[in-house]
């Protein structure tokens, strides 16, 4: 599927079956963004059905902004990745030194996607830990399942950090995108212990 249209716009059938396609995009980058945009959702959900906790209504505003920063980011992500594929697709008489400017400066551009999904995927764990913590009780599975997709999407798009960034070797956005992960991954931990606590 070409990334001309916006996703977003897809039913969720329709964007399951482009998933499922033999198109490349949309991809893993998108997958990512939209289970951080999802686990976002699920936070503000529970937060709102936190009454009896004073900075639920905080949590809420912190949830849907990160929901609103995340959700383009799908079509973006679709749209870098097909740039650096017809990059990498230049014909045979364009001179090397030129194609390898050209793949170079396109999967540079395609890394910064990832990147920002993977920032928002660390913020999305650290928020549902937060929300699984002093939300209610009754829905607290739901925030430890935000924070779980958040913590594999953070992955997923730390690693397609790494893929993109292959050719330049001393790059340090792929440190970074371990560090996020590790960070979600922290926080999906807390929120997991939660559910001992209930």
């Amino acid at each position: 599927m070409e990334a001309t249209g916006d996703l977003l716009d897809l039913s969720l059938r329709e964007f399951l079956e482009a998933v499922a396609s033999e198109d490349p995009t949309p991809g893993g980058g998108t997958a990512a963004a939209l289970a951080v945009a999802i686990s976002a959702g699920l936070t503000a959900m529970v937060a709102r059905g936190s009454g009896d906790w004073p900075e639920a209504g905080s949590a809420v505003a912190q949830a849907e902004r990160l929901r609103k920063r995340i959700a383009p980011l799908a079509q973006r992500d679709a749209e870098a990745y097909e740039e650096a594929l017809v990059s990498m697709t230049l014909p045979e008489r364009v001179e090397p030194v030129v194609r390898d400017m050209a793949v170079g400066a396109a999967l540079w551009r395609a890394a910064e996607v990832p990147m920002a999904i993977a920032e928002a995927g660390a913020d999305a764990a650290c928020l549902a830990s937060l929300v699984a913590d002093r939300g209610t009780p009754a829905r607290r599975a739901d925030a430890v399942a935000a924070a779980l997709l958040a913590e594999a999407a953070t992955w997923a798009a730390a690693s397609l950090v790494k893929v993109n960034l292959t050719i330049t070797a001393e790059d340090k956005r792929t440190e970074r995108a371990r560090r996020l992960g590790d960070t979600a991954s922290n926080a999906a931990r807390q929120a997991v212990r939660t559910l001992g606590a209930a």
